[in-house]
């Protein structure tokens, strides 16, 4: 598994952006906000398997207007 991964973790990288790009664009581009809410547990996902968890985190907009 460990070996498939890194043969493949270009391919896998290029998938997985991918897919969270083409999510937000639908979610962009849509006025419900039912699919916001999938992506917004997505990005979750992604920060975490990135390892983007408390300070590493970037700051929010609102955060950055305060400061």
């Amino acid at each position: 598994m460990l070996d498939f991964i890194m043969t493949h973790i270009d391919t896998i990288f290029i998938v997985i952006t991918s897919v969270i790009a083409g999510a937000s664009a639908i979610a962009a581009i849509t006025p419900n906000t039912t699919d916001d809410k999938i992506i917004a547990a997505v990005k979750k996902v992604a920060d975490f398997l990135a390892l983007n968890i408390g300070n590493a985190k970037t700051a929010s907009k609102q955060d950055s207007a305060a400061g």
